[in-house]
């Protein structure tokens, strides 16, 4: 028994030896390994390092130089103001209004920091704890990136510097990028360019840009949820924005909403009112302050042709116009009520369609939203209908009341010159369903409209300088771009006779030259029926003073005394005015106005007669500015600048008189040259305003002006009618007619059509204009003459007017020698 505890105790001190033995090995054996683990770790460390630092090598000479990010220059649209700061337009494909950092309210800068780098103050442009989630992403996807893990450093880079592929060089210049920015640029610094320069739907590019196009709002006006939502839309701007896909975006809000929660950004309270809130986006144009679009598209090409087509629609540029906001707005007014009263004169075409009844109010109104209201003609559909008035629905939702009253005028057209009867009442011409355009009167009520198909254009130049002050090409932009003031070219008929007459008195006619308005008849060389000319009321009056033949505009009269002077002159002189010798024909009809121009090149003739003579040009860019503000184009306009000491020296021959030190001496004018003489000028002047005064243009006497000179002019079959007038301090020039040359109706005279339009503007373009009569210049003479043989007579002829004569004419006609140089004193041809 003693023997065998023994033996037991000697195994057991061998246990314990051999695993003391065992434990002793173990260590040994463990902390060879620890030093192998620890030995392999730092090669690693050193190999990973060495890896860096090579790759580094590698991609720093490929690295941009983050320098120019102090200087970017994004991609900003164009923009065109009136000369007194009114926006226009904005052209370019990207949207987007650059904003300082410091503009941009926290709740915004929060929601994408909460977003996209919550620990963006943090990082030094690379989240390590992001990287090696991306990392595992990265092994798990066989090589390629997915989504998330960049910083906000790191997606500037990438927007800025690289392409979107995903790949693993890629993700290595996007972080050695981000890191190099971070040394050498604020974090506001980044997060202002990064919140200027991402996409963010819809043309937006920078969170300004978003703000507008979704909300039209300012950035400061943004509230928690739209600022949520507009933080939302990086990741996917085609889907996330809430006017493409409104469930998701509203979902990606919440998230949005969430992550600010979770970051400490917002209360759980602000949390959950914010993300109760409906959404409310739309898409918005950039508020346009006054409307002129063929300006507006005017000004574009212009800046294109000035700055190229890219760097101007890019580049952040702003266009001055020398259009006057108050004059555009007075010019859009007047253009569409002289149409708007054409089309009622001429009865109504019927509705545009018919809604079934049945039809959803939700397809209801999509059918009337997507109607536009070009001039203010909304579309409506017809609710209801009594014989004394019709109940409208409108494209918004609201409803408006159509009385019977505002619709007597609306009889079946048939044709340019025939209507139907009268209607009875509002049924016999409405009836519910029908898709109808109405128009709302100053005092409210609405009136039954049509949209427009005949077509109208104005001009109003300063004959000062050529700036265009307004101008209006057609009824709609939206519907036809085709410029009517600029790119038309229209007989202008008899308001082309100023021009004939002022190349008869260039040749020694004056205002009391007798000329026979009698019939006359040509045979044309090659043309089987001979030309047989006539007045537009087919009655002649005999032989006529050529004042008088011009206030009663008659045709004759201009033909006898082309044929006098000679086509060939004719055309040379009349060039003089601007007029492209190839638009004149050459033959007589030019004396009708058979030559082609728009009402531009119209204004600039007639500019001549108000300034006293002299060509301006016509041009509608005061300068442009880049987007600093800096100014990188300027026009110096030709002047006519009659009163100028440096064309009084011109004109007399002179040496200026006043030292470069006189204050009345003008530094850099730009003088423009001399078509006519002033006196040629003045006397064309006082025939003109005898025809507003008791002639074609007596209608513009409402505006209660002794100022105003002008004449009209009417085509062949009432195709085109135009009238242009003039004070010193404005031409304006308008027109009316249809694109197909069709007729606008028998009796529709100019009277009726263009010189309405030219009143409507001018009552405003003249308001507080000073009335003031033409100067008289030099080598100008006035005596009495017989009114029916054109004589000189004496105080006591009872049939004798004062006349107006150049000084060396008065001396011809003295001695009895007319214009044609024979002793007959009558000039009859």
């Amino acid at each position: 028994m003693h023997h065998l505890r023994a033996r037991n105790l000697a195994a057991a001190k061998a246990v314990e030896c051999r695993l003391a033995h065992c434990s002793g090995l173990f260590m040994k054996r463990r902390y060879r390994w620890l030093r192998r683990l620890g030995l392999l770790a730092l090669v690693s460390i050193l190999l990973a390092a060495i890896v860096v630092y090579a790759v580094y090598r590698h991609y720093l000479p490929q690295l941009p130089d983050v320098a120019v990010l102090r200087d970017v220059r994004f991609q900003v649209p164009l923009k065109v103001y009136s000369r007194d700061g009114k926006l226009l337009a904005n052209f370019g494909e990207a949207r987007r209004f650059p904003a300082r950092i410091e503009d941009v309210p926290p709740v915004l800068k929060n929601a994408f920091i909460a977003t996209e780098d919550e620990r963006f103050y943090q990082h030094p442009g690379v989240d390590y704890q992001s990287m090696a989630r991306v990392g595992w992403e990265f092994i798990r996807a066989g090589g390629e990136f997915g989504t998330g893990g960049s910083t906000i450093t790191m997606q500037l880079a990438r927007n800025f510097f690289l392409s979107p592929e995903r790949k693993i060089e890629r993700k290595l210049k996007e972080m050695m990028l981000a890191l190099k920015i971070e040394r050498e640029i604020s974090k506001d610094e980044i997060l202002g360019l990064y919140l200027n320069k991402i996409f963010l739907g819809n043309r937006a590019y920078g969170v300004a840009a978003a703000a507008q196009v979704y909300y039209g709002k300012g950035l400061a006006d943004l509230t928690l949820p739209e600022a949520a939502m507009i933080a939302g839309m990086p990741k996917a701007p085609s889907d996330l924005n809430p006017v493409q896909n409104p469930a998701r975006a509203l979902e990606r809000r919440s998230y949005v909403l969430t992550r600010m929660r979770e970051s400490g950004f917002i209360s759980a309270e602000e949390f959950a009112q914010a993300n109760a809130e409906p959404d409310r986006a739309r898409l918005h144009d950039l508020p346009i302050e006054l409307e002129a679009p063929y300006v507006a598209e005017m000004a574009r090409l212009e800046a294109e042709r000035v700055l190229g087509a890219e760097e101007a629609l890019t580049g952040g540029y702003s266009v001055f116009t020398t259009v006057d906001s108050r004059l555009q707005a007075a010019a859009n007014e007047a253009a569409r009520s002289a149409l708007i009263e054409y089309e009622e004169r001429h009865g109504y075409r019927g509705p545009e369609a018919a809604i079934a009844q049945g039809t959803s109010d939700a397809e209801v109104m999509a059918t009337l939203r997507g109607l536009t209201a070009p001039g203010g003609l909304m579309a409506a559909m017809v609710l209801e209908a009594s014989p004394e008035s019709a109940k409208l629905k409108f494209a918004d939702g609201s409803t408006g009341e159509l009385p019977f009253e505002q619709m007597k005028w609306a009889r079946r057209w048939v044709s340019s010159n025939e209507r139907g009867p009268a209607p009875k009442n509002l049924t016999s011409v409405l009836k519910p369903g029908d898709v109808i355009r109405a128009r709302q009167l100053p005092e409210g009520q609405w009136r039954l409209a049509q949209l427009p198909t005949v077509q109208g254009a104005l001009v109003g130049l300063d004959p000062e300088n050529g700036g265009i002050r307004a101008l209006v090409g057609g009824y709609s932009f939206g519907r036809s771009k085709f410029n009517r003031a600029t790119q038309s070219a229209r007989q202008p008929g008899s308001s082309f006779k100023p021009f004939i007459y002022s190349a008869a008195f260039d040749k020694g006619f004056t205002a009391a030259s007798i000329v026979n308005d009698a019939p006359i008849v040509f045979d044309i060389p090659g043309v089987e029926k001979a030309w047989r000319p006539q007045n537009d009321n087919e009655t002649f009056s005999g032989p006529i003073r050529l004042r008088e033949a011009m206030v009663r505009s008659k045709n004759l009269v201009s033909i006898r005394i082309l044929d006098a002077i000679g086509v060939s002159h004719a055309q040379e002189f009349i060039a003089k005015f601007g007029f492209p010798p190839s638009s004149l024909p050459p033959n007589l009809s030019i004396a009708l106005g058979s030559s082609s121009a728009p009402p531009l090149a119209m204004a600039r003739g007639f500019a001549v007669f108000a300034n006293g003579g002299f060509l301006i040009d016509p041009h509608l860019i005061e300068r442009i500015e880049d987007a600093n503000g800096a100014t990188v184009f300027a026009t110096n306009p030709p002047r006519a600048c009659a009163d100028c000491p440096e064309r009084i020296a011109q004109e007399f021959a002179l040496e200026p008189a006043a030292s470069a030190s006189d204050p009345s001496v003008v530094p850099g004018i730009n003088l423009a040259p001399r078509a006519i003489d002033a006196r040629n000028s003045y006397l064309i002047t006082s025939l003109l305003l005898d025809v507003v005064k008791r002639g074609t243009g007596r209608k513009a006497l409402e505006l209660g002006r002794n100022d105003l000179a002008g004449k009209t002019g009417t085509t062949n079959e009432f195709r085109d009618a135009w009238f242009s007038g003039f004070n010193r301090a404005m031409v304006t020039t308008t027109w009316m007619g249809f694109d197909d040359f069709s007729s606008l109706g028998e009796g529709e005279f100019a009277a009726r059509t263009a010189l309405p339009m030219w009143i409507g503007f001018m009552a405003e373009a003249l308001k507080d204009v000073p009335d003031v009569a033409p100067v008289m210049p030099t080598g100008i003479t006035t005596a009495r003459i017989n009114k029916a043989s054109g004589l000189l007579t004496g105080a006591g002829d009872d049939n004798s007017m004062m006349e107006m004569f150049r000084v060396e004419d008065m001396e011809r006609l003295a001695r009895g020698t007319g214009a044609s140089g024979k002793q007959d004193p009558y000039e009859v041809f």
